[in-house]
């Protein structure tokens, strides 16, 4: 089972711009990426998602935000995302958030550094891995200390919680 360890934080625009900056210069970009991704309304953290290269039907197990959490991916063609809209709109489920975002992908010592500006929600750094479930809370402290490295404070998980569900009841106003 592959596990998809990470930690985020906000950050203020002057902020992401300094870290773009650093990424930019001292580590690899991996990719620029333009991502729409829409949230389903049911019992588990199902999305669909087009960015520039493909589409992707993407579950989440787990809880939203929570540090690690069961992941599976089964991509599409781009050209696929509104088919992929129509099927589970067929089942009848409901969109319940569509996200707009700018990611700048980095890999920064076998972590995956992103950089995103999501309209309507903000500016976020996220540093993320992938691991086995015995190796899931090792990998998470190691992230951690490379955040704080970056002197930049864990946002905690319940103000992401009141953020995105701020986003979620507005998000149409947001956009």
């Amino acid at each position: 089972m592959v596990v998809e360890v990470e930690v985020r934080s906000f950050v203020s625009k002057d902020k992401y711009a300094e870290l773009l900056e650093f990424f930019k210069h001292n580590t690899k970009l991996v990719k620029e990426d333009d991502q729409e991704t829409f949230y389903f309304d049911c019992a588990q953290d199902l999305r669909i998602q087009k960015n520039n290269n493909y589409s992707k039907i993407w579950l989440k197990k787990g809880k939203m935000h929570d540090g690690c959490r069961e992941e599976i991916e089964v991509r599409c063609g781009k050209e696929e995302f509104e088919k992929l809209e129509q099927l589970f709109l067929s089942l009848g489920m409901k969109v319940s958030i569509k996200w707009f975002r700018k990611r700048h992908e980095f890999a920064w010592d076998e972590v995956t550094v992103c950089l995103d500006f999501t309209k309507g929600y903000g500016y976020i750094i996220e540093l993320e891995k992938m691991s086995t479930e015995e190796r899931k809370n090792e990998e998470l402290e190691k992230l951690k200390q490379k955040l704080v490295s970056l002197h930049i404070d864990i946002t905690p998980k319940e103000v992401f919680d009141n953020q995105f569900q701020h986003y979620k009841e507005n998000w149409r106003s947001l956009v």
